[in-house]
């Protein structure tokens, strides 16, 4: 449910698992040509892609018989699509988020969305994430990933869904830290992002990894998550991936941002969702309800949203008081 360029290509990713699948488009046109000329030239121009790859542009008839719902729409447009679609999804199916971000207002992951208005129990649902740069995956290129599950044989069976020789997944039940790895690392990014727009070096960027990472661990720590999460593939490997690479939506918004052009601006001209930008202010509140100092975070929410210049929200880091590394865990 949904054709950007992570739900495409999850979509031929499945098919070249053996698992048939159908890409709900939101655009009828779309829909028409993924299936007249099997490109999505709107997400990812210039890939082929499998044959065996169906779009719909309704959701009914996407929805007819499926066993498995793959959710791939903006973060903060998750619940209301899934009012208009609980209607159509057969009784018993199981549900897949694909959706890195953390809901405004509600502070609630993806997951926790999908139980809210589907009322379903957490065993049904699971997660990916991990470092899954969409156009290089789209071209099978080689890349790992994480599928998470409360429940082990779910998530056992969701990873033979998407096993293929380029796309290698693990399982982990432990979706809390996989979620939070994938939403919070999307903030870390946009500050990467404006610290290149800002000619600042690699020590500079390894510094606002390092302690970006910090930053999701100690907010895990407080939400029940396990350590071992974050250094793995839904942590460190996501956080690297969308901190390093010009492909990161995010890293670009980020460093667009460090060039002087304005949030509204830049929203305007990257045709996709930088999630980070919204979820940026939704992970500040999850960590002050839970007495967590996320200082990275919290100099990002105010560039993107209360228009702190990037000058000022490199100083305001900068200046921050000594501590130990490992304080707050």
């Amino acid at each position: 449910m949904g054709a950007g360029s992570w739900g495409t290509t999850f979509g031929q990713v499945l098919c070249d698992a053996g698992t048939p699948a159908v890409v709900c488009c939101r655009r009828p046109e779309l829909a028409w040509v993924i299936n007249e000329t099997h490109e999505n030239p709107d997400y990812l121009p210039g890939i082929t892609l499998t044959t065996e790859l169906r779009a719909e542009a309704d959701p009914v008839a996407a929805l007819d018989h499926a066993d498995l719902v793959i959710f791939a729409v903006p973060a903060q447009s998750l619940r209301e699509n899934l009012r208009h679609w609980a209607p159509f999804i057969p009784a018993g199916a199981r549900f897949v988020s694909l959706i890195k971000g953390i809901e405004l207002d509600t502070c609630k992951r993806m997951t926790e969305v999908i139980t809210d208005v589907l009322n379903v129990p957490p065993a049904r649902i699971g997660a990916v994430s991990g470092p899954n740069l969409a156009r290089e995956i789209a071209q099978r290129q080689y890349a790992a990933t994480v599928v998470a599950c409360s429940d082990e044989r779910a998530a056992v069976s969701l990873q033979q869904a998407c096993h293929t020789p380029y796309f290698r997944p693990y399982t982990n039940t432990d979706v809390v830290g996989c979620e939070l790895g994938g939403a919070v690392k999307n903030v870390i990014a946009l500050a990467v992002g404006i610290a290149v727009a800002m000619d600042l070096g690699d020590n500079t960027r390894a510094m606002l990894i390092t302690r970006g990472l910090a930053e999701i661990a100690r907010l895990g720590a407080a939400l029940g998550a396990s350590p071992q999460t974050f250094a793995g593939l839904a942590g460190l490997g996501d956080l690297v991936a969308t901190c390093a690479s010009a492909l990161s939506r995010n890293r670009t918004f980020g460093e667009n941002v460090g060039r002087g052009m304005s949030v509204a601006r830049a929203s305007s001209m990257s045709g996709q969702v930088a999630e980070g930008v919204k979820s940026s202010e939704s992970v500040l509140a999850l960590a002050r309800k839970h007495g967590v100092e996320m200082p990275i975070t919290e100099v990002v929410a105010a560039v993107m949203h209360d228009g702190l210049p990037v000058g000022e929200a490199a100083i305001m880091l900068a200046s921050r008081s000594a501590k130990p590394e490992w304080y707050g865990s």
